[in-house]
């Protein structure tokens, strides 16, 4: 059976959810799913709507849906199931191997188009999985420079999301803004905690009794994005920096692998400096 997929993000107001219904039931669509939250700080609605059937008319659905809705009201209909993505790389595979991994049995639910390094390291891994892989050296360019020639890259392929599976480069504001929203990173620690780079060192010499990783979306604040998911681990005084990174690579690949599953499968709001996750 078809189904349909709405997405919507307005302005809080009395009667949202009864308005949304009948239109839906007005269109022999009919619910399975309805997760819904309403932000009160901000007085923001969110919906994630899954139905049985489809739409005669989509373009008819979004413009009931628009006039019963508060005005700048966000909607989206079957948004794209199958979201392209480019990966970003430098030299720690362990999260790129898992996302190849799971594209090569057709479990990631995305389509790699390329992965671009700022070293060759990762080239042959990769390559071995039939997908095209670009060396863009950082080394004697400018941050611009070297920015734009990875925005060139992409240029080709047009990705919905870039997924930072352990690129050690910060990202300047202005490339962010070619692709807000869009970029997430895997950093090695539970953030706020130990931002930025050594964070193994840092929670050693700080003696921690739990490590963790955060999956984000990037912003021009490092390590300040919105938080997509995280999770920890519990260690002890036995635990060097090694064995804490060792841990560590586990925690990131198991948070990063759930960020990019939500955020492909249209769970994820984002509101301000904050995430609503409809998992």
């Amino acid at each position: 059976m078809e189904s349909t997929l709405i997405l919507i993000q307005c302005k809080d107001s009395i009667g949202l959810v009864t308005s949304v219904t009948q239109i839906l039931a007005s269109q022999h669509l009919n619910i399975i799913s309805m997760r819904e939250f309403v932000d009160e700080l901000s007085s923001r609605f969110f919906a994630r709507i899954e139905c049985n059937g489809s739409p005669k008319d989509s373009e008819h659905l979004y413009n009931e849906l628009k006039d019963a809705l508060p005005e700048q009201a966000i909607i989206t209909i079957n948004p794209s199931k199958r979201k392209k993505i480019a990966i970003f790389v430098t030299k720690e595979y362990h999260c790129l191997g898992d996302i190849l991994m799971r594209n090569f049995f057709d479990t990631l639910g995305a389509e790699i188009q390329c992965v671009i390094g700022n070293h060759e390291y990762l080239r042959s891994i990769t390559e071995r999985f039939s997908l095209p892989f670009y060396y863009i050296s950082h080394e004697g360019k400018s941050k611009e420079e070297f920015e734009g020639e990875i925005l060139y890259t992409l240029s080709n392929y047009r990705p919905d999301y870039l997924i930072l599976a352990k690129f050690m480069r910060i990202l300047s504001p202005e490339f962010i803004t070619h692709y807000e929203g869009k970029i997430i990173n895997i950093h090695h620690s539970f953030l706020p905690a130990f931002i930025g780079a050594n964070p193994y060192r840092k929670a050693f010499e700080r003696g921690v009794k739990i490590i963790g990783a955060t999956a984000h979306f990037v912003t021009g604040d490092l390590d300040e994005g919105p938080i997509i998911k995280q999770q920890i681990i519990h260690i002890n005084h036995n635990y060097g920096v090694s064995q804490m990174r060792i841990a560590g690579k586990e925690v990131e690949m198991a948070v990063l692998s759930k960020a990019i599953a939500l955020v492909l499968e249209d769970r994820v709001f984002i509101t301000g400096n904050k995430t609503i996750v409809f998992d």
